[in-house]
């Protein structure tokens, strides 16, 4: 049986894709559960990015993810008719929109954290015990103190309360907390500086410009910032956070095929230009 390699390897590239269509959903399901906890009165509208931001952000990714996949590998050249191209424009700018916004919604969510004060006079967790108060086990799940798990959550004789929130958590857990909020925040500001890079490298190639020294100073920008992104995988697997390792891991695979989508552009736009023809994506 012969195997066709290109066939394979878009059948994996869009196999990735739907992956982290699915991570929508899992982020989702996760931050409901923690909204229940830390929005007890409901969530307000201009609290829904403080809330949803891993979701909004997902989503909006996922989105710009398939517009750059159809700029740069399925759509042709001759296809690129201005309707198209505001199109895609058009969508891809109100996908950066809610990614800066969903940005905005992890800086708030460092700075809620941030809020945190400490319970004196708590020095047993099972006093709390009463169906109001939770325990955060993470950076958005949170346990409901029971008679059952009150003594095995912690042995800390120390608590932290979240403001406004019936949650508490031990120094350590807010340590662990407190950081991988950080993490957080700082890949999705490399994120935002990679689609940046990638965004001139797009515009420049359409006007076929993208070589010598633009070339050089992307690619070392972009080997600097992948590699943060790749730190930021390596800390959540550390952490023991598997959702958030697999999402990296994902979202680094997936804009490792828009990168040779682009690589493959170019060649065919330099091939044409030796040949005197018109470039074919």
């Amino acid at each position: 049986m012969i195997i066709d390699r290109s066939r394979l390897f878009q059948f994996f590239k869009y196999t990735v894709y739907a992956l982290l269509t699915v991570n929508i959903y899992l982020f989702f399901a996760e931050e409901w559960a923690a909204a229940a906890h830390r929005f007890t009165d409901g969530v307000a509208f201009g609290a829904i990015i403080e809330g949803f931001a891993a979701s909004i952000d997902t989503t909006a990714w996922v989105v710009l993810l398939l517009m750059f996949e159809l700029e740069t590998f399925v759509l042709d050249d001759k296809q690129f008719t201005p309707r198209v191209t505001w199109t895609l424009h058009g969508l891809r700018a109100i996908c950066y929109t809610f990614i800066v916004y969903a940005f905005y919604g992890y800086v708030t969510k460092l700075v809620f954290l941030l809020g945190a004060v400490p319970l004196p006079g708590l020095i047993d967790l099972c006093t709390m015990v009463d169906g109001q108060w939770a325990y955060a086990i993470d950076l958005d799940e949170y346990e409901v103190l029971t008679t059952e798990n009150c003594q095995t959550l912690t042995g800390s004789r120390e608590f932290l309360q979240f403001p406004g929130l019936t949650a508490i958590v031990d120094p350590a857990g807010y340590k662990d907390i407190l950081r991988l909020a950080w993490v957080d925040v700082i890949n999705a500001a490399v994120w935002l500086l990679v689609v940046v890079i990638l965004e001139i490298e797009v515009r420049l190639q359409e006007r076929e410009l993208l070589s010598g020294l633009a070339r050089r100073i992307s690619g070392v920008s972009k080997l600097f910032l992948y590699t943060a992104l790749l730190f930021a995988a390596v800390y959540w697997a550390i952490k023991g956070d598997f959702k958030d390792f697999w999402d990296a891991f994902l979202w680094i695979v997936a804009f490792v095929f828009i990168e040779l989508n682009v690589f493959e552009w170019r060649h065919e736009s330099e091939e044409a230009q030796k040949t005197g023809g018109a470039p074919v994506i």
